[in-house]
């Protein structure tokens, strides 16, 4: 475990909220808050131009966003976005899980997507700065969180396609509720056939709105057939597992090997690696190459593959009960509390609330201890 420290030297204003939620209304917020269903008193704001660079770092009151009609972000859709949880342990203190991998993603994603870098110490004084603001909101019920969402958005006013010269960066916070109330429960996942999350050379790999917007459709046709997630196969040749709407894909093999779906259409998914890295410090084979969905039903047939499951930041791991598609099921065995599935998740969030040592100093401190 870490400290966050920043060598980050942009300064940051700070304006109390005015109109902060009272205690008692806080805190029955917090006994059911749900996933981004209520917001905390304060975000972060820093913007950036193609002039002055990153400038006006600010911790202000929570509340809309002021934006002109012909902001690039409502005409060409240039944004991106991250997710990441920040955990209060025993002793009262807070910690936040890789927020350097997440500042890195977001990196990447902004590369992809034309916008500009923010530096790694930038983002996680953000957060710091933020929860630090908040602290109060952050629940200690079992198995809650605080939810960060930071985004970056084009603010420019013009209207023509090009990379906009004024953007701004934000971070917003949502207590989050035990994700499983009574303990993870396998899922159906629908194989979608007629779209595609992404194509070769697009923008799979960043984390922008434009892959959740066309993703949402096939959700849809996923609840029509009784299935809670949808499953996307490769856009050239159909066959190959990509990811699902907003989570990743990990089988597991008879022999322990944990194979999951790679390519430059898929998002890098943190929690993914994490597991896959508890996976090879137990002596445990990774791959990660494609997958055909042929692979995984006649795996699944032969016995070859014993488990399935989805990882992802708000659910961490869930197991996969069965894959349908047209004219097909496949069924995977049940992910009892035994199962190298439920294992993973146990170690993954142990560390995460420190109940267990964290030997790859993923969590950094964001409070004291009370």
């Amino acid at each position: 475990m870490t400290s966050a420290a920043s060598t980050f030297s942009l300064p940051f204003a700070t304006t109390p909220s005015a109109s902060a939620k009272a205690d008692a209304e806080r805190e029955s917020i917090l006994a059911d808050p749900g996933f981004g269903k209520h917001f905390t008193d304060h975000m972060v704001t820093i913007r950036w131009s193609e002039d002055a660079g990153w400038h006006d770092a600010a911790v202000h009151p929570y509340g809309p966003l002021q934006l002109d009609p012909s902001a690039s972000v409502l005409h060409y859709a240039q944004e991106i976005f991250e997710g990441l949880k920040v955990y209060r342990h025993a002793d009262g203190s807070v910690w936040s899980f890789r927020p350097t991998a997440n500042a890195a993603r977001m990196q990447r994603s902004a590369r992809r997507m034309a916008l500009p870098e923010l530096p790694t110490e930038a983002f996680v004084e953000s957060i710091r700065r933020l929860v630090e603001t908040d602290e109060r909101w952050v629940p200690s019920a079992d198995e809650t969180s605080l939810y960060l969402r930071p985004f970056m958005i084009a603010t420019e006013g013009f209207l023509g396609v090009r990379a906009a010269h004024e953007v701004a960066f934000h971070v917003i916070a949502s207590p989050a509720g035990a994700y499983f109330t009574s303990g993870p429960k396998p899922v159906s996942i629908w194989l979608s056939t007629q779209y595609s999350r992404a194509g070769k050379g697009g923008t799979g790999a960043a984390k922008t709105g434009g892959n959740y917007a066309s993703s949402l459709l096939p959700q849809q046709e996923a609840y029509e057939h009784g299935c809670q997630q949808v499953m996307f196969l490769d856009s050239e040749e159909g066959k190959y597992l990509e990811e699902l709407g907003g989570m990743n894909v990990v089988l597991v093999r008879s022999d322990g090997t944990l194979v999951t779906p790679d390519s430059d259409s898929i998002l890098e998914g943190i929690t993914r690696d994490s597991i896959l890295q508890l996976a090879e410090d137990r002596g445990l084979r990774v791959e990660k190459r494609r997958v055909s969905l042929d692979e995984w039903r006649d795996g699944v047939a032969s016995g070859a593959i014993t488990e399935a499951f989805a990882c992802g930041t708000a659910a961490v791991v869930t197991p996969i009960g069965e894959l349908r598609g047209d004219g097909f099921t496949i069924t995977s065995p049940d992910a009892g509390s035994d199962s190298l599935t439920m294992s993973l998740r146990r170690e993954l969030t142990d560390i995460q609330y420190g109940r267990l040592s964290d030997p790859h100093d993923w969590m950094v401190q964001l409070t004291p201890a009370s």
